[in-house]
């Protein structure tokens, strides 16, 4: 059993000696051997317990617990106790084809889930005895001084000792964009996580410096322990598409049973024997089953993640191909999502001159422009004097290898490298040119960075870049157009700044300066109130190419899309007004976790709907946030890539998370992975979803007849107390074909014209609408009463009895394919798009249905005969008819319904938080 550690409560409003004296540590010997070993046996190794995926026999299990999957085995279980031994084989056949389908697709996406998530053990330095030492992070306890420095994987969470120049990436813990600069001292108990500068959290990456820190907590009492907490806790709701097959297949159940019990009190009635009934009530329910349906939405779904897998998306979980196409509300987090993590240079403000950037990320692909139109370097020497400075004090990397660009060091250096290659600058050419003699290295209270470097005819010349206000304040002049030095204006330059800040943009000031005396030597004397302003820069973390037009694409379905970052509210109000979040074109609604957090229930759940974007959150927030969403009816999909998106992930309808920069964690929350972290994916995928439930819909929709078809053929027979039309093995025939051969195809269709201009489906819409239903029954009707049309004529023509049941069988079966046709589309005539599998389906029906009518062996096996022309001209009357009657209730319902969707769409243009007909 786990004891609770001995942690201080607040480490972070304590002083490092506190922290130091409560876990009884040494700052410079850390724990002995000895201490560390009793304290791994208290406390626990330093490890988050990996949730243990379903077993075999569970995952087997899975498959068959659906409810159309049970009601099979019901039936194949009744036919088998009651001597049917084929029709059970056969129900039983597809139960277990179901089962390894569900099985082996879900075992691929877990497959190339272990593959994406698989990490690398890490180790860390560690003081034991006095004595630096290389462990495990898992063996660290409370009380073990570590030594971090920069690429560092921070291994448990830790009270700061001693830093230089430290900075760490906590985005995938708290969502901001930018590194953390890290001090020693305590900061108020109340502290945001974000502001906790005095600590460092497990799983949070070193970016710059060094330090040297106390472990404070490990496991499950780290910040990461605890967000894994709340994803535990977080029940993942079951999909809509599951949702509306488990109450479609009761409904189904009631109604088969209900039939099935008339028919048996009805032959009863009539002077039947009780077993004889008993059989044929029976035989019924086996006729009346969609035996084909569990097998083809299963295909449908594997089909929908085959063409998700073209996207570089790996689908965790079958269902969650469909309920992309049901979302009604996408909650995305902003960094690394909707942005690249990119950090990009927008402008350079030099002499007084303002330049746009164009371009995005780390590539140096884009441009300069001043005045709208592309500059000459040639003319405009006061530019090239500001690039070269953020060239020359700049300790980041930027290399091209393998056709890719690859950074190395901070993601705002990088970006000052990035921009100075746009505008036709040489990093390594000038870094040779100039060699760094001497270097004032960045410090948190100093807020900036200055190098010494000398060039090739000797000259030394030292460069500055970092805060505004510091460098500003250390300036005594500002470079002129023509290079010559002009009097500062030190208000209009913080104005400025204080202007681009207000727009969510990162500035920083360069400025060069003489060392005294031309001596290569630097410390703060050296540049205070002796150098000179050469420019501004001004970046952000732009967004990912192709998210506008994404973003536009679910709005303009009716899918509403909600930004939630830890980031700062004006850096993420900027981004939003950059993708087109703001309702109308308009300004985009802000909200802070914050004020969240002082809203009643009744007004967070207003605030979750009419807000574009929330800044600042908990991950306990998003959390809160994801049930407003649900508990108004939408369908939500959550977007993320950090360990503070993990529950929300969870807890969403659809969880998708990142799988280049994602966590661990995220990908264990999700039900789909983006290999390829691209956001434009998400708007694929509610196309796909979309497709994926309009095909799921057509096959129900043309399965359905057949089966109410005979089910009401044998009832009818029954009451009537006349000869049955069709055998149960007849029926098992019908069944069992339709659905694999022509059924199936019906999975291949391509998505209609126009399904992203729809608004979504309403979450409680079933799974059948009336409109559907009633051609349900239309067509069962139809084919009722060309069976026994068809059987009656034979008859009374003279056939045999074999004969008129043959003909009755191709009656259905043929209009079955006249149906297919039709259910191409549900609401357009006759849909032109190609699908080979439909056509080639259809052909293959034909060749089964003539084998089974002159085939001896299946005329054997299955009582048929062969049948003449007269026969066959009754099938192709009763084709012709079925599509004519489906087509003519298809030019009815869409006439209706197009009009309502009509008002639908006009209703919910431009609305913020999407629209779905109730």
């Amino acid at each position: 059993m786990r004891a609770a550690a001995p942690l201080v409560d607040a480490p972070h409003s304590a002083t490092a000696d506190e922290v130091l004296v409560a876990l009884r540590s040494d700052s410079s010997a850390g724990l002995t051997p000895d201490e560390s070993r009793e304290r791994v046996s208290r406390y626990g190794r330093n490890e988050l317990p990996r949730a243990a995926g379903p077993g075999v026999l569970r995952r087997w299990w899975n498959q068959i617990r659906n409810p159309l999957v049970l009601v099979l085995v019901a039936a194949g279980t009744t036919t088998l106790a009651i001597g049917h031994y084929v029709d059970s084989a056969v129900i039983f056949g597809v139960v277990v084809l179901n089962a390894i389908v569900g099985y082996v697709q879900e075992s691929r996406a877990r497959q190339a889930l272990d593959a994406l998530t698989r990490l690398v053990r890490t180790d860390c330095t560690v003081l034991r005895a006095g004595q630096r030492h290389t462990v495990p992070s898992a063996e660290l306890v409370p009380g073990d001084v570590v030594m971090l420095e920069a690429g560092d994987r921070v291994p448990a969470d830790a009270r700061l000792l001693a830093t230089r120049d430290l900075e760490c990436d906590e985005s995938a813990l708290t969502g901001e964009s930018l590194p953390a600069a890290k001090t020693t001292e305590p900061v108020p108990e109340r502290a945001p996580l974000a502001s906790r500068s005095c600590l460092v959290h497990s799983g949070t990456l070193v970016t710059r410096g060094t330090a040297r820190a106390v472990v404070v907590a490990t496991g499950l009492d780290t910040e990461i322990g605890a967000v894994q907490g709340m994803v535990a806790a977080a029940e993942a709701p079951p999909t809509p598409l599951t949702r509306k097959l488990t109450k479609f297949s009761k409904q189904l159940t009631v109604a088969i049973v209900a039939v099935a019990v008339v028919t048996f009190a009805a032959g009863v009635l009539r002077g039947s024997a009780p077993v004889e009934m008993f059989i044929a009530a029976v035989a019924l329910a086996v006729a009346a089953i969609p035996e084909g349906l569990p097998a083809v939405v299963t295909v449908v779904l594997a089909i929908g993640v085959v063409r998700m897998s073209r996207r570089r998306a790996v689908v965790r979980h079958l269902p969650a191909v469909e309920t992309l196409g049901s979302t009604t509300v996408i909650c995305s987090d902003k960094t690394g999502t909707i942005t690249a993590n990119e950090m990009t240079v927008v402008d350079v403000i030099a002499a007084g001159e303002v330049y746009s950037v164009s371009g995005t990320g780390f590539s140096p692909e884009g441009e300069l422009n001043h005045r709208d139109s592309p500059i000459d370097l040639l003319g405009h020497p006061a530019l090239v004097e500001c690039l070269v400075t953020a060239v020359l004090c700049n300790d980041a990397e930027l290399r091209h290898e393998q056709g890719r660009w690859h950074a190395v060091g901070d993601p705002t250096e990088v970006a000052l490298l990035t921009v100075a290659g746009k505008a036709g600058l040489d990093w390594t050419v000038l870094r040779r040119n100039a060699a760094r003699v001497d270097e004032l290295p960045f410090e948190s209270q100093r807020r900036m960075m200055a190098t010494l470097n000398r060039e090739s005819d000797g000259t030394v010349i030292g460069h500055a870049k970092g805060a505004v206000e510091r460098i500003v304040e250390w300036c005594d002049s500002a470079m002129a157009p023509d290079e010559s030095r002009v009097p500062l204006d030190t208000d209009a330059v913080l104005e400025r700044a204080h202007t681009l800040a207000a727009q969510g943009l990162r500035v920083l000031a360069c400025a060069r300066f003489r060392p005294r005396d031309g001596t290569p030597a630097l410390d703060e004397q050296d540049v205070r109130g002796r150098m000179m302003l050469v420019g501004l820069i001004a970046m952000h973390d732009a967004p990912r190419e192709g998210v506008v037009e994404a973003v536009a694409a679910c709005h303009q379905a009716g899918v509403a899309v909600k930004m939630i970052t830890g980031d700062h509210p004006e850096t993420a109000r900027r981004v939003a007004a950059e993708i087109g979040l703001g309702a109308r074109g308009g300004e985009p609604a802000v909200v802070t976790g914050a004020e969240l957090a002082q809203l009643a229930a009744d007004a967070f759940d207003v605030a979750a709907v009419d807000t574009d974007v929330f800044a600042r959150v908990s991950p306990a927030q998003k959390l809160d946030l994801v049930e407003a969403f649900q508990r108004q009816g939408h369908v939500v999909a959550m977007t993320g890539d950090g360990i503070n998106d993990a529950p929300a992930l969870r807890k969403a309808d659809i969880g998708v998370a990142m799988g280049t920069v994602g966590t661990e964690a995220a990908r264990d929350a999700s039900d789909m992975v983006l290999a390829d972290d691209d956001f434009t994916s998400i708007e694929a995928a509610v196309e796909e979803g979309r497709g994926v439930f309009d095909n799921l819909r057509k096959f129900i929709t043309w399965i359905l007849p057949t089966n109410v078809g005979q089910g009401l053929v044998i009832l009818t027979a029954v009451v009537l107390g006349m000869t049955l039309p069709v055998l149960p093995v007849q029926v098992l025939w019908i069944n069992m074909t339709t659905a694999v051969v022509l059924g199936l195809t019906l999975a291949f269709e391509a998505k209609e014209p126009g399904i992203m201009l729809r608004p979504p489906r309403p979450p409680r819409r079933p799974l059948l609408t009336t409109d559907l239903v009633r051609r349900i029954l239309l067509v069962s009707a139809v084919l009722v009463a060309g069976a026994f049309t068809a059987f009656q004529l034979q008859q009374h023509s003279g056939h045999s009895l074999d004969v008129a049941r043959t003909t009755a069988i191709n009656v259905i079966i043929f209009a079955m394919i006249a149906f297919l046709l039709s259910c191409r589309s549900l609401e357009r005539f006759i849909a032109f798009r190609v699908n080979w599998w439909l056509f080639g389906g259809i052909g293959l029906m034909v060749l089964l249905q003539l084998a089974l009518t002159y085939a001896p062996v299946m005329q054997v096996l299955f009582h048929t005969a062969a049948i003449g022309a007269d026969g066959w001209l009754l099938v192709l009357a009763f084709t012709a008819l079925t599509y004519l009657v489906v087509e003519l209730d298809k030019a009815l319902w869409r006439h209706k319904d197009t009009r309502a969707e009509r008002v639908t769409v006009q209703q919910g243009k431009g609305h913020r938080h999407g629209t779905f007909r109730r």
